[in-house]
């Protein structure tokens, strides 16, 4: 089965488009900061997300950058972060990216709850989740990336959540309200690719959550002090998101493994040989998908026998990967 088949057949299972192949489209939105401390905050994270989209190849056409106040950075920021901005912005971008592209939104900010309804705090009006969702319905784009790393913000996996979207939010309920620091992780994970644990050259949405994740419990533990935030991924479709999820076709994570902030243009052109490795792990990866969702139907002696030869094969491939990739990132 080719890469593509695979992708398409998983993310059939998972409620996804497949991937491959898309031109990525980043919209980073910078909401209301409140005090110029967390509009610094928040203008930094953006700043940092969009040069690590920009290193991997997302093409400059395709990044967008509001916020509350332009003059700050009138070279990089395309507009106001009002409401009717967004709504414009991602309407436009979304016909741009179509059936095939990938659409990432990215909001770094402060929420809250209007009634029962999940906000982000902007210049002017609020956007709420309700508003947010009806507009994503309305966009030709199949594949959606929604990170809300504002205060509050849990609610939105609820609200959002559908075939077709990755949804990462930097609080679990809508009762964490104080500034979360997951925003900051998440936009660092991306500088360097600091997150490639699997040492790719390239950082998946599912990466960089992990990183942003334990980045956060360990600030929390330095500083001993209880964690006041807890960050959810969901990517299945099933409007509950998860704390710490795991790769499988029925769980969530395993869309995220394969969704990169740059898409097709993520990977750069390596030895024949790197490419060789990365190819093979692609199609064990494949494999390892396509076993977990038979495993009901099999023997669990059988499946196990299986999936352990395929992670055995899988943990070879990835050394080998990380003793080509490494000379490469020494020089570089």
């Amino acid at each position: 089965m080719s890469r593509r088949a695979a992708a398409v057949a998983l993310a059939a299972l998972c409620g996804l488009a497949a991937p491959a192949a898309a031109a990525t489209h980043l919209v980073v939105i910078s909401g209301l900061g409140g005090d110029e401390a967390f509009s610094a905050s928040f203008h930094e994270w953006s700043i940092r997300l969009l040069d690590g989209a920009r290193a991997a190849g997302v093409p400059e056409a395709n990044l967008v950058y509001l916020a509350e106040d332009p003059a700050r950075d009138a070279d990089r920021i395309a507009g106001e972060s009002r409401k009717t901005t967004i709504e414009s912005t991602l309407r436009a971008v979304g016909e741009r990216a179509g059936t095939e592209g990938e659409l990432w939104i990215v909001i770094f900010g402060h929420g809250s709850v209007r009634g029962a309804d999940p906000t982000v705090n902007l210049p002017g009006p609020d956007l709420s989740a309700e508003e947010l969702a009806a507009l994503l319905d309305g966009l030709p784009v199949e594949n959606v990336v929604v990170v809300n790393a504002s205060s509050a913000s849990g609610d939105f996996v609820r609200v959002l959540s559908a075939p077709g979207r990755a949804i990462v939010t930097a609080t679990r309920s809508a009762g964490e309200r104080h500034a979360p620091m997951f925003g900051g992780f998440f936009s660092e994970s991306f500088a360097g690719n600091q997150a490639d644990v699997d040492k790719d050259r390239r950082v998946s949405l599912l990466e960089a959550f992990e990183y942003a994740r334990a980045a956060v419990t360990r600030a929390f533990e330095a500083d001993q002090r209880l964690p006041t935030e807890h960050a959810l991924l969901d990517d299945n479709g099933d409007r509950t998101g998860s704390t710490a999820p795991e790769p499988s076709a029925a769980g969530d994570g395993a869309v995220a493994s394969r969704l990169f902030l740059a898409g097709a243009e993520a990977r750069a052109a390596g030895s024949p040989e790197l490419d060789e490795l990365e190819a093979r792990k692609d199609q064990l990866e494949d494999r390892i998908a396509e076993l977990r969702t038979r495993r009901p139907s099999l023997d669990e002696e059988l499946y196990l026998e299986e999936l352990e030869s395929l992670l055995l094969e899988l943990a070879r491939t990835n050394e080998a990967i990380e003793r080509l990739a490494a000379p490469a990132e020494k020089s570089g």
